[in-house]
């Protein structure tokens, strides 16, 4: 059996304001990195088999130090990125909602089949994460696994996995919080490409 544990960087500069990040390289606040630290006890308690990280840095600094107490190399994957928000990078919901009051409803509406201008969708997004998550499931067919990555991608790859709508993340997943983890069971780790990966939520 594996076990897939997805877990939220720590907290951004941007977090107190509640902006949109997406692709852009937010940089982690001090108690981001100490979130970082704390994830050590878990992860060395969880003793994973691999350890991997969106390539933007407020992932890679949340892994690392969890990688390093394990001497694990970090396996870095682009792919792993957060939802690209495009335009409302950097907005607050606030200010998304004054500037586009229509993209807004939307996307409250239809969170993960909405594309955002000058960026993509959740379904978009998830479309380039599910492939590798495939290959690391498949890789280790038994034993932990650690992803750290981003908050809407994170949810989108919990509901992918559990067969429900992407666009009910939210309601299902109201908040992850920095560092908060969803731990499922994958039940067909050495699935065939024509199949879905199903998983289990046990956290």
């Amino acid at each position: 059996m594996t076990t897939l544990h997805l877990v939220r960087h720590g907290e951004t500069e941007w977090h107190a304001e509640n902006k949109y990040a997406g692709h852009t390289d937010i940089s982690l606040t001090e108690r981001g990195h100490e979130q970082s630290r704390e994830l050590v006890s878990w992860a060395l308690e969880v003793n994973p088999i691999s350890i991997h990280s969106s390539d933007l840095s407020r992932a890679i600094d949340t892994a690392r130090p969890s990688a390093q107490a394990l001497g694990l190399e970090l396996q870095v994957d682009p792919r792993l990125r957060e939802v690209n928000f495009g335009k409302i990078e950097g907005l607050t919901p606030e200010e998304m909602e004054s500037r586009y009051p229509a993209l807004r409803k939307a996307f409250i509406e239809f969170p993960a089949s909405t594309v955002l201008p000058g960026g993509e969708s959740g379904k978009i997004a998830l479309a380039r994460a599910m492939p590798l998550i495939r290959e690391i499931v498949e890789h280790i067919p038994s034993g932990d696994i650690v992803v750290v990555c981003h908050g809407t991608l994170l949810r989108l790859v919990a509901c992918e996995l559990l067969g429900i709508d992407l666009d009910e993340y939210r309601r299902l997943f109201p908040e992850i919080p920095n560092i908060g983890r969803l731990s499922l069971e994958i039940t067909n780790p050495r699935t065939t490409p024509d199949l879905r990966l199903k998983g289990s939520l046990i956290q």
